[in-house]
């Protein structure tokens, strides 16, 4: 094998180029994939769409906006709360789990939708906490159709809430799966405009 160790990024890349462009000739994706895997790709995916996509950024107030589009994303407080939970959790959360996140939601439920009751508040996180009520799937749908109605399908799968699921091994035997929901929108395209004794506990 020669040895890159000496050669510019441009130079990597330019060879690179030359050997994606022989697997791709002799019908050979199959390798190319499993050479990059399936992280590395899903990075490449959000780098490419990069130039697209808009900063969102959130008002001391809880509205939402586009800013590079213009557009005010129009959503309900229940909406923003559940947004809000999941932007605080890159990492995912699994559906199954949101009771293990009520005290949390509860609190961005309380900040977006300041004018209502706070027994109302409780009685509508806990429809959305509770695995055997449709509610959460019903929000997420919501803002799904949004983000949709204000953009192209391919911009917006980085802002809506969607599946994803995580493969994980333990041993040599046992093998299981996470599926967690996530937005998968990079976080530097996140501005706060908040102080910090007005922002809850996901700008901590």
């Amino acid at each position: 094998m020669n040895d890159l160790s000496h050669q510019s990024p441009e130079e990597l890349a330019e060879q690179l180029r030359l050997l994606v462009g022989q697997l791709q000739k002799a019908n050979r994706n199959d390798l190319l994939l499993r050479a990059i895997g399936a992280p590395l790709l899903e990075e490449l995916r959000i780098e490419a769409a990069r130039p697209k996509l808009s900063r969102l950024l959130i008002t001391k107030n809880y509205r939402f906006f586009l800013v590079d589009y213009n557009k005010e994303v129009e959503l309900q407080p229940v909406h923003k709360a559940v947004y809000l939970l999941f932007l605080a959790h890159p990492e995912g959360i699994e559906f199954k789990r949101l009771s293990e996140y009520r005290e949390e939601l509860t609190r961005y439920y309380i900040v977006t939708a300041k004018t209502l009751d706070k027994e109302k508040i409780v009685e509508g996180v806990n429809h959305l906490v509770d695995p055997l009520d449709n509610a959460i799937n019903e929000k997420c749908s919501r803002i799904k159709k949004v983000f949709f109605d204000m953009m192209d399908e391919y911009s917006a799968t980085y802002y809506i809430i969607s599946g994803h699921t995580q493969k994980h091994i333990e041993g040599s035997h046992r093998i299981w799966y996470e599926r967690l929901k996530i937005i998968t929108l990079p976080r530097e395209l996140v501005v706060w405009e908040c102080t910090f004794n007005h922002c809850p506990k996901i700008m901590l």
